[in-house]
């Protein structure tokens, strides 16, 4: 079915709050194989609310509205509804006797501005709360099923769960599957050149989310069965896989750190780490997931003095060499893995900006190096962009260099 997301609330059309909730619904609603068209925020004003809704009934199958529904004057979202299908407001008496004990057993003030709350459209399919006070309902407006939920995202997603997933996900026919496979290390335009046909030959659509520095690449496939949408769509994702070889790093939710780490833990090796230009960003990285099986530590050694007496770098060498040099980042990484008592040593030093850059040493210029028992593995970039975009992109190419060392 085609669905819209309708937010409402003047603190969403201001700015002044982040609308977690239509991506919360968006990736629901796609989960349960229903196509989301359009998101869509307005402000509580009755013209805004009735227009809106007005439309989306007339164009989608399916349609959540989030906000609205409280005890203060500006949650109108019940009266317009009401008012959009030319029916009145009907009280819930019981409803409103079963909140007012609700308050008492709770030991709260019970205000009479709470009453609203249980006012509905006639003919209104109401949706109980059982975290807040503010029940929610479904109507039919236009061509289709509209559910309207409160906006505070710990009620509204409990409300979702009990009563409203259930209902679309038996409305639901054939099957559908999608995977995800995460890249970085070539542009997106790249990326979409070298998949040219895989759609055409397993009758799959192909979506690119760049999220910097990763590009995703979503295979989704439709059949009438749930079991042949999943064998086109594994089968395209084989493909993708051959075609963009290394530059693929997980499927699904996995990090790039998290990859690494699993390598690492199926080798049963160990990790540390030695950064400058990126300040522990890496370490960052690791520990976002847990990381005890594989990871030690890390030196942030910023200073030239923490080089040399943390790591052993040779202080003749960062005289005739200077720290970001591809000869500082060896030494780095293989003191990294002594000092430490890692299998895999890595390093990075570089230039981020926006200052410290040359004609020979511009800013962006970043040098790699992981020490492991085989030997050492090298690499540069070069990547002139704002500071942060040069420390995250220094820190996702040292950990793919861990991932090209470890084969």
């Amino acid at each position: 079915m085609t669905a819209a997301v309708l937010c409402v609330g003047t603190e969403l059309v201001r700015g002044e709050i982040v609308n977690t909730n239509a991506t919360w619904l968006c990736e629901q609603l796609t989960a349960l194989r229903h196509e989301v068209v359009e998101t869509l925020a307005v402000a509580d004003d009755e013209k805004e609310i009735i227009a809106a809704l007005t439309r989306l009934g007339q164009r989608y199958d399916l349609v959540i509205s989030t906000g609205g529904l409280g005890p203060t004057t500006d949650d109108i979202t019940s009266a317009c509804v009401a008012k959009l299908l030319s029916v009145p407001l009907v009280r819930d008496e019981a409803g409103v006797a079963a909140l007012k004990q609700r308050f008492v057993q709770a030991g709260r003030t019970f205000y009479e501005s709470n009453i609203k709350q249980l006012d509905f459209p006639q003919g209104a399919h109401p949706l109980p709360n059982e975290v807040g006070t503010a029940p929610g309902f479904s109507v039919t407006i236009g061509k289709a099923l509209a559910f309207f939920v409160p906006g505070v995202p710990a009620e509204m997603k409990p409300m979702f769960e009990c009563s409203i997933r259930p209902q679309l996900a038996s409305l639901v026919q054939g099957g559908e599957h999608q995977v995800r496979l995460k890249t970085f290390g070539m542009a997106e335009a790249a990326v979409g050149e070298l998949l040219t046909g895989v759609e055409e030959q397993f009758a799959v659509t192909l979506g690119y989310r760049a999220h910097f520095p990763e590009i995703e690449v979503k295979v989704l496939a439709r059949d009438a069965s749930q079991s042949s949408a999943e064998e086109r769509a594994n089968g395209a994702a084989r493909v993708v896989r051959e075609r963009l070889g290394q530059i693929v790093f997980a499927e699904g939710d996995v990090t790039l750190a998290q990859s690494v780490g699993r390598l690492l833990s199926a080798r049963g090796l160990t990790l540390g780490l030695a950064e400058s230009c990126t300040g522990g960003l890496i370490s960052h990285l690791v520990c976002e997931r847990p990381a005890s099986d594989y990871f030690l530590g890390s030196v942030v050694c910023y200073a030239n003095q923490i080089k040399e007496q943390v790591l052993g770098v040779n202080p003749d060498l960062l005289r005739d060499k200077g720290a970001v040099s591809a000869e500082v980042a060896e030494q780095m990484a293989l003191g990294a893995r002594r000092v430490l008592g890692a299998d895999v040593g890595l390093a990075v030093t570089g230039i981020a900006g926006p200052s410290g850059g040359s004609s020979e040493k511009p800013v962006g210029l970043v040098h790699y190096a992981v020490a492991t028992p085989a030997g050492v593995m090298l690499s540069q970039t070069q990547f002139p962009r704002s500071r942060d975009q040069v420390r995250l992109h220094a820190a996702y190419s040292a950990l793919m260099l861990v991932r090209r060392a470890l084969g």
